[in-house]
């Protein structure tokens, strides 16, 4: 899973395509999304967009303590079409805004 999502996020496909899907990973390992996400559960404890929210979020992080780029450039960097659902995710995840993060 972090080899699939780590060869999306290296590519442009971000800003093309918007976020990876459960359907785009679970196509990349030739497994219905549902029991890509059954086996990822059974093994890791997380389902596949878990997974998904995870590798956005410490990318995110990532992003955030380098600076070089405005919060809302991040979110569409990552394949968020809106800022806002950049954050809500972040704030989900995190219980902290990206600004908040930054700064910390």
């Amino acid at each position: 899973m972090e080899k699939i999502l780590k060869n999306y996020f290296d590519t442009d496909l971000p800003t093309q395509s918007g976020l990876p899907t459960v359907k785009y990973c679970a196509d990349q390992v030739n497994l219905s999304p549902n029991y890509l996400s059954d086996l990822l559960k059974k093994e890791t404890g997380k389902n596949t967009k878990e997974h998904i929210d995870f590798y956005l979020i410490n990318k995110a992080k990532e992003l955030l303590l380098g600076k070089d780029m405005s919060i809302s450039e991040i979110g569409f960097y990552l394949g968020f079409e809106q800022s806002k659902s950049f954050s809500k995710l972040f704030i989900k995840r995190t219980g902290m805004t990206p600004r908040e993060y930054r700064m910390n």
